[in-house]
Formats: C-alpha cells, structure tokens, sequence
C-alpha cells in the first residue's frame, strides 16, 4: 500500500491508501501483495478488452519502434490513416472523418469548439449558445466542465466556466413520470426545444449529451423515441447534435455506439476509453463530411492545437484494439454478456438500498437510496457510495461510485466489466457486490 506523503506521486486521493497493481490478465488485477481484484468497472470505463491483450501492447512497441512522434501539422502516418479507415467501417456512415487526441476531456472541448468553428465559417457567428443535460458529465477542461451538471466539481472553478444552457436529463427513475409520459419534457425530449426558442435558435450552436447515461445518471436509457425527437428538433433548429460517446461507444452498450439502435445520427461524435481498451491514451472526434467542407473551404483548419493529436503509437494501439474488437466479435459479445449481466443484477432489487438497476450492455447502474418506496435517498454526509466502493474494493471488486445526482445528494455504483467476462466471473461480481453491500448497511447502521 501506499499513500501521500509517501513517496513522490501526486496521488488522485491524498487521504486514501492505493494496492501497488502489478499485472493483470482478462477481468482481473493482481497487487503486489498477490491479492486479485476483479475489475467489475473497467477501471474507469476503459478496460473494454480486457487486460494483458498482448497484440495490443505490441503494435504500440512496433510503432514506437518505428517511429513515435510526428507533428500532426506536417505529417501524417500509416497509423493514423489506418485507424481512420477501421472507424470509418464500424460508426456512422455519414461521421467519416476522424480527429484524435488523448483524453475524452479533450475530445468534447474539440468538439464543442468544432461546433462554434463551423457556425462562424458559415457566416452566423451569433450561434455560441451550448445547450447540455443535467445531470452529465463531459469532462474536466474548462469548457467541457461547464457543460457537465456538477456543482460539486464546479465548487472552485465557476469563476473560470462559460455559461451553457441545461435542460433535464430523461431520468426515469427519478421522474415523475417513470419515463412514461408522452407529455413529459425531459423523457420525450422536447425540453430541448423549449430550450432552444428561449434561447433563440439564431443564437444557439449545439446540443451535447451521452445517447445513454453514464455516471452522472447511472446508465439511465432514455425511451425509444427520444433521440429521433432530438434529431427532429435539431434539424428543424439548424442546432448541430453532438454525441457524447466517450463512455458509452466503442461497444460498451452493445452495439459500437450508444444512439446506434435509436437511428438517429449526429452531427459530430467523441470516442475515447475503450477506443484503445486502455493501453494507451486516446481519443477522436468523428465528424460529418458536411461540417469538415466547411472548415476546409474557410480557415483551412480546426483550432484546437494539441501537440500529441494523430499520435502515432496511440493511433498504432487504437487500431489494434478495433481490429481486436471487430476480429473477436467483442461487441455482439458484449451484449449477450450484458444480457446475462442484466439478469443478474435483478436479484439486487431484492436487498436493501437497492433502489434501481439499469442500463444496457455491460454498462449497468445500481442505484442506492435510503427508502425504496419513496426514492429518498441518503444524506450526502453519510457518503454511502464512497463507502460502498471502499468496501467493495477490500472484497477485491473493483466498482465506480458516483454522487449528487439526486439535487446534490444520491449514490450510485456503476458496473461495466470488460467484454471478455464471462458467466462464472459475473456470478462472483453479485456475490462480492452483495458481500460489500451488506458491510456497507452495516456501517451507516442500516438493518440488513
């Protein structure tokens, strides 16, 4: 174990000790004390092929061997137009342009940036407005932040954000409605329009937001019509729809995008986590042929500097890690193991706390609340997610906690094991679950 002030490393958490990992293989991770943790979140969403894919890791030495670093300003590689080409196969046939970078942060700030590039180029420099979703999360740079509904994470940096326009999350569970009515705004999706005649279409940009929650609402799917509604209302609006998929794409949900089974296609989409399953770090903004004429016809470039984008060894260990996902059938795997994930999550309906269990694909929420009937939740001060996750972990189950969702209180624990688990693992990431729920009931006095 180690922690701050131990050694040199500016640790994530300051107040908190961290297992030195030193391998690991598949669904699992070993610390240097031989202790094995199965890795029930990904790490953070990432880890969708699982770990020690040694081809993975081999293409990024091959590259790295070759040759690692290229201005992407002069060059271009084998790599990156590789990878390309391999996207352009598995997404959205009109989205077939394809900008890498590092971090799913700087994706969505590309993005956004994107999105107010394409509208000053058209001659409509009026449209800057951004119009997001709480609750969400995109990212932790400046502009990404302002457009995530955290007020925890904004704590210190409001002064620094934009002001972007929010409209409702379609949060079933937490509702009025339950996701059912036809009339609702925030589960049909035309908050959005609401939204967009009070803020002048003239003026607004874009709309952003996860095809399928991730931390921020648990993995809540929104209802069949909802992004065909979106669609509709953006054309109708010239708003450019930006798909947030750096969580939820790259398979995670079952099929290679989250919106894939709605039918509804952006104008412009992030990927990033599971792009490279988590050997390297990357990102991409996929981009309309629409919207690149644009910028090719106008300044002749995207204005989102970044020294490391079209990275060679990380677009090397991206291309590996699709062909790994397409060659081993991993997404179609992915939703049958989600299927049987799902199934089983059911049985925690029945313990207590356990309020709700969604989502879709190995992505699967489970959310905490102190009364089932009315969906109170905890006080905030009892951090029932935190202590959830810690106890889970010292079971050797790695889960990804969230908070606040509920008007600042709320917890969750979100799941999403690599597409490689299989039944036996799943059955033991119930029980460890199960274990450290009932720890967890125990330490803030609730009868189990």
């Amino acid at each position: 174990m180690r922690r701050d002030p131990e050694g040199h490393v500016f640790y994530r958490k300051l107040t908190k000790s961290f297992p030195k990992i030193v391998r690991g293989d598949g669904c699992w991770l070993e610390d240097d004390e031989g202790k094995k943790y199965l890795d029930a979140a990904g790490g953070a969403f990432v880890a969708n092929l699982g770990h020690g894919v040694k081809e993975i890791a081999e293409a990024a030495g091959r590259q790295a061997g070759q040759v690692a670093y290229v201005n992407g300003t002069a060059f271009t590689t084998a790599a990156a137009e590789d990878l390309a080409d391999e996207l352009a196969k598995v997404g959205p046939p009109a989205l077939d342009r394809f900008y890498f970078l590092g971090s799913g942060s700087e994706a969505v700030e590309a993005a956004l940036k994107l999105a107010r590039q394409y509208w000053v180029e058209r001659g409509r420099p009026n449209k800057k407005t951004i119009i997001a979703r709480t609750p969400g999360y995109h990212g932790n740079t400046l502009l990404a932040l302002s457009a995530s509904a955290r007020g925890h994470y904004k704590t210190y940096f409001g002064p620094w954000l934009v002001d972007v326009m929010m409209i409702p999350a379609p949060y079933a569970y937490r509702c009025a409605c339950r996701g059912e009515s036809a009339e609702c705004p925030a589960c049909s999706g035309t908050a959005l329009e609401d939204a967009i005649r009070k803020a002048g279409a003239e003026n607004v940009a874009a709309f952003i937001c996860e095809p399928v929650g991730g931390s921020s609402t648990g993995a809540s799917v929104p209802r069949g019509d909802y992004y065909k509604t979106v669609r509709e209302i953006c054309d109708r609006h010239q708003v450019l729809f930006i798909a947030d998929e750096v969580l939820t794409g790259a398979g995670r949900t079952g099929t290679w995008s989250a919106l894939e089974p709605y039918e509804a296609v952006p104008d412009i989409m992030t990927l990033g986590k599971g792009l490279s399953g988590g050997y390297v770090p990357l990102s991409a903004v996929a981009a309309s042929r629409k919207i690149v004429d644009t910028i090719a016809a106008g300044s002749g470039a995207l204005a989102h500097a970044q020294t490391f984008s079209h990275n060679p060894v990380a677009c090397a260990a991206g291309l590996a890690a699709v062909r790994q996902i397409r060659s081993r059938k991993l997404v179609e795997r992915c939703a049958k193991m989600g299927e049987a994930l799902h199934l089983r999550l059911e049985a925690l309906l029945d313990l207590p706390a356990v309020g709700d269990v969604r989502g879709r694909g190995l992505l699967a929420g489970v959310e905490f609340v102190e009364d089932k009937v009315s969906r109170r939740p905890f006080p905030r001060a009892q951090h029932f997610a935190e202590r959830f996750t810690d106890l889970a972990q010292d079971e050797g189950l790695v889960v990804w906690p969230n908070v606040g969702h509920a008007d600042g209180e709320g917890d969750l624990a979100m799941l999403a094991p690599p597409f490689v688990v299989n039944e036996r693992e799943l059955d033991e990431l119930v029980v460890r679950f199960t274990r450290a729920l009932e720890r967890t009931l125990k330490a803030v006095h609730v009868k189990a």
